[in-house]
């Protein structure tokens, strides 16, 4: 199997990149990692320019010597490429697995649109380089690989649909060329670094779009590094999601197993595989 790297969003680094080798070499010796040369140029703060992150992503996503496409790391860049890549992307870009999360939600959420197939909310080539890292890349290639049961959250639902996202890119992507259509889907929703307030901010609009309120459900999963605030809002992740669930009439399904850290686990947009 070959996977191609490439980086939509924020700078990424040989040292993640030797990383991630070292892990796949272990665990996965029949799989070719390529890492576009794009991946490691620097733009401001990107990962080069917007036309070179462009070019690269529609090389190999119209390559067909490879199986699937990697998406380096998040950070901030992909909604400034989404709407050009898509639109020039061919029919070999359909037969791939497309595999990231978090700033990489934008594209996922276009190419979902779009009607392409295998996508997932997952592990990053960048989560090497956190605490636990090993295991987020290794249940990525599982999945990536061997459509690995064992990368899959836990709590998705046979014959029910399902998308993840980060709640402040799915709420920016609301109402844009990328929004999909999640309707009777299961949406799990993670974030980071964020203060409660704008959790609860971002909730109001997102439950506030009429697209949201025909969701079978909102799944939360971990916002963690929450910023300490003055005054404190007085609420958890968990009781803003609530409440603002209750008053759109969305129901609130529980918690989920997915967020920016090592033990972020797959979330295959659709429905989940026998």
């Amino acid at each position: 199997m070959r996977i191609a790297i490439v980086a939509p969003s924020s700078r990424f680094s040989e040292e993640a990149a030797a990383r991630v080798r070292e892990i796949a070499a272990a665990h996965f010796p029949g799989v070719e990692l390529f890492f576009h040369p794009q991946c490691f140029l620097t733009h401001n703060h990107f990962a080069g320019t917007d036309q070179a992150r462009a070019d690269a992503l529609v090389e190999v996503a119209d390559d067909p010597a490879f199986d699937a496409i990697w998406f380096a790391r998040g950070g901030y860049g992909a909604c400034r490429i989404a709407e050009d890549v898509i639109g020039r992307l061919g029919p070999a870009a359909r037969d791939k697995t497309y595999l990231g999360y978090s700033d990489a939600g934008y594209l996922l959420a276009g190419l979902y649109r779009a009607g392409f197939k295998d996508l997932a909310h997952g592990p990053l080539p960048q989560d090497a380089m956190r605490e636990g890292g090993k295991a987020a890349v290794v249940r990525a290639l599982g999945w990536l690989v061997e459509d690995n049961p064992a990368s899959l959250e836990p709590g998705l639902k046979p014959g029910m649909r399902h998308a993840a996202f980060n709640i402040t890119v799915f709420g920016l992507l609301l109402g844009t060329p990328l929004e999909p259509d999640l309707s009777g889907h299961v949406l799990l929703l993670e974030d980071v670094s964020e203060h409660d307030y704008r959790i609860d901010r971002a909730m109001f609009h997102i439950t506030a779009t009429p697209s949201v309120r025909r969701l079978a459900g909102i799944r939360l999963g971990r916002v963690s590094d929450v910023p300490a605030n003055d005054p404190d809002f007085g609420e958890d992740a968990e009781a803003i999601v609530r409440h603002w669930c209750a008053r759109a009439d969305i129901p609130f399904l529980g918690r989920a197993d997915i967020g920016h850290d090592a033990a972020n686990t797959v979330v295959p947009f659709g429905l989940p595989p026998l």
